[in-house]
């Protein structure tokens, strides 16, 4: 009888366990779930800011043209070119940065999702983990229950005797 007590309790103590454990999977989820969120935005931003980079760029390309027809006419607006000329060369290290950035965010990205998909498999294994734990208790609890009647049983019939 008091090892059924402690099985019991065993089996409780290991369905709290994996309940926990299921708990502390779905709250490291979540946090997972919102930091994918954040690294979503944050490719957004970039990716408008690439987008901005890029107008600017095609601005000061037209205006590197506009320049170049200046200094046919004179040598006057040949400062003009090379402040443009200079202006490029700082947005293109600015679109490079920025492609950098856009690169490192999207592994960033894939990172998080592989590490998402793994917790969720395990999730799911913890889940199934209690799921058996619980059917266990549901037979333990059946078992209890008819070894009790077994024992008043046998009281009775010893009673009657």
């Amino acid at each position: 009888m008091d090892r059924i007590k402690e099985k019991l309790n065993s089996l409780r103590t290991e369905a709290d366990a994996a309940l926990e454990r299921a708990e502390a999977a779905e709250q490291r989820n979540k946090e997972l779930e919102q930091d994918n969120l954040s690294k979503e935005q944050e490719i957004s931003s970039l990716q408008h800011k690439l987008s901005v980079l890029e107008d600017d760029l095609e601005n000061a390309e037209s205006k590197l043209s506009e320049a170049k027809v200046g200094k046919e006419e004179g040598e006057g607006h040949k400062s003009n070119v090379d402040i443009l000329q200079r202006r490029i060369d700082m947005l293109e290290e600015q679109l490079d940065v920025s492609e950098k950035n856009l690169k490192d965010v999207t592994e960033q990205l894939r990172q998080t999702d592989v590490r998402a998909e793994q917790i969720e498999r395990q999730i799911q294994g913890a889940e199934q983990e209690r799921d058996q734990w619980e059917q266990k208790y549901e037979e333990a609890q059946e078992k209890y229950a008819a070894s009790r009647r077994e024992l008043d049983e046998v009281v009775q019939q010893m009673e009657s005797l």
